[in-house]
């Protein structure tokens, strides 16, 4: 929290002290988070195994933000930002055998992490209005869940959810890459993928890295 913290707040002293023209922004849009690694190896062989009754999913979730946007060069700028982002990853099990599908047997799983996230982004404008950005990115973990479901003719049998923040890493180093289009009237829309760096198990009991697609709408004022 203390390196999340720090960087933020030189983040805030570079837009102070910059001389440029700055201008600000707000931006939302959708999440299709996945985990990637060693441990998701490992589940997609039991989802291959299962024939079926097993398949995993990605979490679709929210963000929601702003960032600030300081001209480097005419078409060049430094864009950090501060947004609120869900991430994680789903499984969804269905009973497919035949004499017994009646029943309507189905399960699922979910984790779901929360996430601060920071990007510091050098955004270039390739033609009018379009642009291409990448840079680092800084995520502090904020909460992250297992929520189990299993119900049987849509009768929910066990709805639980799991605290597992405790268990992740806190901080997580990742890369951010995308594109995007500013229109005259100010709004702007966004297509950008996030690749984690960092294990996100505390304990290193298995390996997986969050990625992420972002796809945003925003406004600069």
């Amino acid at each position: 929290m203390k390196q999340f913290f720090t960087l933020t707040v030189l983040s805030l002293l570079f837009i102070t002290s910059t001389k440029a023209q700055v201008s600000y922004g707000v931006q939302a849009g959708v999440n299709i988070a996945n985990w990637q690694g060693d441990a998701m190896q490992s589940l997609n062989d039991v989802v291959d195994l299962s024939n079926g009754f097993i398949g995993t999913k990605s979490r679709t979730g929210f963000h929601i933000g702003g960032y600030a946007s300081i001209p480097l060069t005419e078409t060049i700028s430094f864009e950090p930002g501060l947004q609120y982002s869900q991430k994680g990853y789903a499984m969804q099990g269905d009973l497919k055998i035949e004499a017994l599908k009646f029943l309507g047997v189905n399960a699922s799983a979910k984790v779901e992490a929360n996430y601060f996230d920071m990007p510091l982004l050098v955004k270039a404008e390739v033609a009018k209005g379009l642009s291409i950005y990448a840079g680092p990115q800084i995520s502090y973990l904020s909460k992250t869940s297992l929520h189990v479901n299993t119900s049987v003719l849509g009768i929910s049998l066990l709805n639980k959810r799991l605290d597992l923040t405790d268990n992740f890493n806190r901080v997580d180093v990742g890369a951010v890459a995308g594109v995007g289009y500013k229109f005259d009237n100010g709004f702007n829309i966004k297509a950008g993928y996030d690749y984690g760096l960092s294990k996100l198990d505390k304990n290193d009991n298995f390996k997986a890295y969050n990625r992420v697609v972002k796809i945003s709408l925003g406004f600069s004022f």
